[in-house]
């Protein structure tokens, strides 16, 4: 039986004294090890699989970290972080106190940059290229590995187009798998299989006309002909492009076969590959699908109704209404600037527009969400997907500052339903004909109510734009919810005895803030707490706190959310303890004040 080579690697130092001819045994130990950890903690599977012998090679031909390898995404990069001293601890991947699902600087100085979101990589290694430039080192190299999903966004061509022309050494390397977390759309993808297929001449090559020296096609896994080429461009100067194709999932056939479903799979069997089926009997819905089913119904009913995503058809379950009615529902690919101006454009011309981008992503299109639908007050419904905190995917994913950036922008309603019943009045609400554009925010993961769709779906009402709700009565303390960290508010008093001290309210619209009943508020109740699953700076508790100080009440108010800092991975419910936000600390509080 050979030696076991993957446990005798600490660094790419130990890597690099290797023999060539052994890297094939090790890929399979790294892919094996990898499928075994997965299996069990869960994480992000097929990238890692089909970029294990480019992950060999790279860290086999260059002197990282002195050069800089830079990871688009991150999705990618469990291989890299076993190699680069984290063997041993990979068991924690994505776990509270453990390493983070993504490359991130202070975990590791082989970790050239952090990341998380997509298209970051050309600008970052070009920027690290050009500081050595400066700095007079000439010798050293600057890699981004970066997908044919994400080179598709306007920031990585953005970073081509400055790239070639300049003299910095830099390499970008396309990972060309023909799928990012859904399958790559658009004319570049087009042209990606076109060249693939050799029906594109290496004359008309787009990336050679933007001044790179192209190479490829190749394989990029084979480990022999992606060492062959790194040796190559490792001697040549100013900025290179490889291009290598990957089969996502690589080594596990079930993951090749179904890529979507196993770019995350959760547990499965690391012998088999058959996904371990979570028990599903009588459990409430997921919030996307409640999303997803209840725009594909309200769209089957008002021909004006069309929805968009940036690349997250099955995540966001745009995908019933992609499916049902293509021509109607759009996957613009990874561009979220261009989905919210594609959604205003739409909404000039009579258009209902549901725009769904996941709230972390939403940051990336913040000039649009101002300057192209709220300036022009254009009646865009953005759903705003895995807001408050996502878990395990780490500071990089959780949506906790969309209420604080949406909050200031003038025309902007901003509402987070307390469950689904709220959640899909909401959405038949706004396709009735907002005068202003919407911003629906929801969280990942299922809601509350397990008959749901039996039950409910499809029974729509109207909902009074600013109104707030109480959902119990009290006589001491009044508690303001936003969302359904509210449930968490009901479910903590339901457990205290004598709760009749404490008032609950149900502020679903962050923006306009129901200011009638806030007066109630403020003249009935000494004691005042703000509850939300967003940053606390500038966010609902900031609004309540604005408002008391604009008419001079004297209240004292206590805001609860997230705190001034990056949250890091967990589980929902340990981030929601780290914070004060969860059912056992909420019962503690509303005790202290039920004593008083």
């Amino acid at each position: 039986m050979p030696e076991n080579l993957l446990s005798n690697i600490q660094t790419p130092t130990d890597l690099r004294l290797l023999d060539e001819n052994q890297l094939p045994q090790l890929a399979q130990e790294l892919r094996d090890f990898i499928i075994d950890i997965i299996s069990v903690k869960e994480g992000h599977l097929g990238a890692s699989l089909g970029v294990i012998e480019l992950t060999i090679a790279l860290h086999y031909v260059f002197n990282t970290p002195d050069d800089s390898l830079i990871w688009d995404v991150g999705h990618q990069a469990y291989g890299h972080k076993i190699l680069t001293g984290r063997r041993e601890n990979f068991h924690t991947n994505r776990q509270l106190n453990g390493i983070s699902g993504f490359p991130k600087r202070s975990e590791s100085v082989y970790d050239a940059f952090g990341v998380g979101h997509s298209s970051t990589s050309i600008s970052a290694a070009l920027g690290m290229a050009i500081a050595s430039n400066l700095n007079g080192d000439f010798n050293k190299q600057h890699i981004a590995v970066i997908g044919d999903a994400s080179i598709a966004s306007g920031m990585a061509f953005e970073g081509l187009n400055h790239a070639g022309v300049t003299n910095a050494n830099l390499l970008v390397i396309l990972n060309d798998n023909a799928i990012g977390i859904d399958p790559s759309v658009g004319a570049l993808k087009n042209y990606l299989t076109a060249v693939k297929e050799g029906k594109n001449p290496r004359q008309n090559n787009m990336i050679k006309s933007l001044n790179f020296n192209y190479s490829g096609p190749i394989d990029g896994n084979d480990i022999f002909a992606v060492i062959k080429e790194l040796k190559r461009l490792q001697k040549i100067k100013g900025p290179k492009f490889l291009h290598v194709i990957t089969t996502k999932g690589k080594g596990l056939q079930q993951a090749e076969q179904n890529q979507v479903q196993y770019h995350a799979p959760g547990k499965f069997d690391a012998l088999t590959g058959e996904i371990i089926p979570k028990p599903e009997e009588n459990l409430p819905p997921k919030y996307q699908d409640v999303f997803g089913l209840t725009v594909l119904d309200l769209a089957q009913k008002n021909e004006k109704i069309v929805g968009i995503t940036p690349a997250m058809p099955t995540g966001s379950s745009l995908k019933f209404m992609m499916d049902a009615l293509p021509e109607r529902a759009f996957d613009v690919g990874i561009a979220e600037q261009h989905a919210v101006t594609l959604a205003a454009g739409m909404a000039t011309q009579g258009m209902i527009v549901f725009c769904n981008i996941y709230s972390t992503f939403l940051q990336r299109a913040y000039d649009q969400v101002i300057h192209d639908v709220a300036l022009q007050n254009l009646p865009v419904i953005f759903c705003l997907d895995r807001a408050g905190l996502v878990g395990e995917d780490g500071a990089t994913h959780h949506g906790v500052f969309d209420i604080a950036y949406l909050r200031c922008i003038p025309n902007l309603i901003v509402y987070a339903p307390l469950n689904e019943i709220a959640l899909q009045n909401i959405l038949y609400t706004a396709q009735l004909g907002l005068q202003n554009p919407i911003a629906i925010r929801y969280p990942r993961g299922r809601g509350i109510i397990n008959n749901w769709k039996k039950e409910h779906f499809g029974n729509y009402q109207n909902i009074e734009i600013g109104k707030s709700h109480c959902i119990k009565n009290g006589n001491e303390v009044a508690v303001l919810s936003n969302g359904t960290i509210g449930n968490n508010v009901i479910q903590a008093l339901d457990e205290i005895e004598n709760p009749e001290q404490i008032a609950h309210y149900d502020f679903a619209f962050v923006k306009p803030l129901d200011e009638k009943t806030l007066h109630e508020i403020f003249k009935k109740f000494k004691n005042i707490i703000t509850i939300e699953d967003g940053t606390i700076i500038g966010g609902f508790g900031s609004g309540i706190l604005e408002f008391a100080a604009h008419n001079n009440y004297q209240n004292s108010i206590r805001t609860l959310g997230i705190p001034d800092n990056f949250i890091e991975q967990g589980t929902v419910n340990q981030l929601q303890e780290y914070c004060g936000i969860d059912i056992k600390t909420l019962k503690l509080l509303f005790l202290s004040y039920s004593k008083k």
